[in-house]
């Protein structure tokens, strides 16, 4: 528990040192997946910054996408110029702090490089992972983009989209 603890804090040191405001909540209930923190949040599923860690060699690369969107690597590589590939839950915990479903867009061990969604850029407020499963803070994209200085980009599968759908 004291490890849960420590990533959970490693995550508001991270939210307090870049001057955001500390907006970490905890959930009995859950936020391994996105639909579990929407519904624990009470937001929509594509208003969770979920963070996907890949690999490319032994650099991490994180991808925070909208909830609805599945990450497309092939994209993601294509964007990065290097070959990206999934990364098991061992190499996340190891590298990056956090244990899958609970991976934080700050308060990495090392710094990641990071994709942000272009999806997710339409939505606010958006609620991502704060080190814990079940726990998660409440910010905005911009604020995302300005604490992770990732790049944004549409790193989406393809039919994908966090935006209503033209009728």
């Amino acid at each position: 528990m004291a490890e849960l603890n420590s990533s959970v804090e490693r995550v508001r040191k991270a939210l307090l040192s870049a001057g955001h405001a500390d907006t970490i909540a905890e959930f009995p209930d859950g936020t391994r997946t996105a639909a579990d923190a929407a519904a624990a949040v009470g937001c929509t599923v594509a208003q969770i910054a979920k963070s996907i860690v890949l690999r490319a060699g032994d650099q991490v690369v994180l991808v925070i996408a909208s909830g609805i969107n599945r990450v497309d690597v092939a994209k993601v590589s294509a964007l990065l110029g290097v070959s990206v590939k999934s990364a098991d839950a061992r190499w996340v915990r190891d590298v990056t702090g956090f244990a899958i479903g609970g991976v934080a867009p700050v308060g990495h061990l090392a710094t990641p490089r990071v994709l942000i969604d272009e999806d997710l850029m339409a939505l606010d407020p958006v609620w991502a992972a704060a080190g814990s499963p079940k726990h998660a803070f409440r910010t905005t994209t911009a604020e995302i983009v300005r604490m992770t200085g990732g790049q944004i980009a549409d790193a989406k599968e393809a039919g994908d989209t966090a935006l209503p759908r033209a009728r």
